[in-house]
């Protein structure tokens, strides 16, 4: 139950500081532990819920940074089509596509 503890309070502290990496390798770790604890007998229903409490605490911050990476990565999605080209409507309310140009390399000679 301690290793579990440990465990979930290092995914914990990953995911403070943004380091998703970690979460990785945590993940082989914490089956291995659930596993275990899985076959254990439990002493009290109040350290299981205690555990359970991290545990749900730690989910629903992976979820906010899963929902965050994935908010980063429509905008930049957004950011290169409007790159690419721009969206408007002509006269008569169509939706038209205006394809802009590439940008070329500019070389300043002295």
């Amino acid at each position: 139950m301690q290793e579990i503890e440990t465990l979930l309070e290092q995914e914990r502290t990953a995911l403070i500081e943004g380091r998703l990496d970690d979460l990785v390798s945590l993940i082989a770790r914490k089956e291995e532990l659930a596993n275990a604890l899985a076959d254990a007998p439990l002493g009290g229903s109040e350290a299981l819920q205690h555990l359970q409490g991290k545990a749900a605490r730690n989910q629903a911050m992976l979820d906010s940074a899963l929902r965050g990476i994935k908010s980063v990565s429509m905008r930049l999605s957004t950011i290169r089509k409007v790159r690419e080209s721009l969206e408007s409507y002509d006269e008569n309310g169509r939706r038209i596509t205006i394809e802009t140009p590439r940008a070329g390399s500019l070389e300043k000679r002295a």
